[in-house]
């Protein structure tokens, strides 16, 4: 699925064009690398655990050139890349590769501003997406779990109301609920909301799919047949279930919303477990 880029929707920018001298490329001793705090942050608890993954996963393929300027001694000051430089220190390297750009200490800040600034952030759905796509272990299993239920995940955000039947953004639930509660329990709670009415469209978010794999992990003889569940879930209207949790509430957390639906899930099944046993014993 390669397609060539294309800017053809963007507007073409109407302020002078002038770059700046154009930067060199060079691998640059790590040695010769400095720290300017007057802008650069320090290494912070989360910035040291970055580090460690960086170091601990370091591959020339994810390590983009670290960009420096040159500064007086015969050194360069990193604008960006702090992070990834330290950790080829930890793996003993002796160089990164660098994009050197001609700054003064205010274009660097500003040129720090704007690449830590200006940063398109990257979805939950979108990392599935490219991890699954890398081979990841974890990805593919929830992948696996999706094709049987009938669910997709998306590639971009939807809010609830467009999104259609199978479709869902709650990968992290998906990946919480299965190293929990397992494969099963997972794929069960998924086939109670695609499998169920008219498919729920909207209603594979976070707090559904985690509040009915929290009953049925609770209840596990109710998944030893899926057509008796799938059967009573069928009755459970996750609208109603849902107007009823948010009614008259200006702001709900969502544990609080789990809560609440997990039991609105379990006392529904329990009456309908308990009526089917007294039926049979009739």
């Amino acid at each position: 699925m390669l397609k060539p880029l294309n800017a053809e929707r963007f507007s073409k920018p109407s302020s002078e064009f002038a770059p700046g001298p154009a930067p060199q490329l060079n691998w640059i001793d790590i040695d010769k690398l400095v720290i300017d705090h007057q802008y650069q942050r320090g290494i912070s608890r989360r910035g040291a655990i970055n580090i460690a993954h960086i170091a601990d996963q370091f591959d020339w393929s994810k390590f983009a050139p670290v960009i420096v300027a040159p500064v007086e001694g015969g050194h360069f000051a990193v604008v960006d890349g702090q992070h990834r430089t330290t950790a080829a220190m930890l793996r003993g390297l002796s160089q990164v590769p660098c994009q050197i750009v001609q700054a003064d200490r205010a274009k660097q800040a500003a040129a720090y501003a704007a690449v830590n600034g200006n940063v398109t952030k990257t979805t939950y759905t979108q990392l599935f997406h490219a991890r699954l796509a890398s081979g990841e272990q974890r990805s593919q299993a929830i992948a696996e779990v999706c094709a049987a239920a009938d669910v997709v995940v998306l590639r971009t955000n939807t809010t609830l109301s467009n999104m259609k039947v199978g479709e869902t953004s709650a990968v992290n639930a998906l990946f919480k609920c299965y190293e929990v509660y397992g494969y099963q329990t997972l794929l069960s709670a998924l086939r109670c909301i695609t499998r169920t009415a008219d498919g729920n469209a909207g209603y594979l978010r976070s707090t559904v799919i985690e509040a009915i794999c929290i009953v049925l992990h609770k209840h596990p003889e109710w998944q030893a047949d899926e057509e008796t569940l799938l059967k009573y879930m069928g009755k459970f209207s996750f609208p109603d279930a849902w107007g009823a949790i948010v009614a008259g509430r200006d702001q709900i957390f969502p544990n609080t919303a789990k809560s609440d639906m997990a039991e609105r899930l379990e006392k529904h099944l329990s009456r309908r477990y308990s009526h089917n046993s007294k039926a049979q014993a009739a």
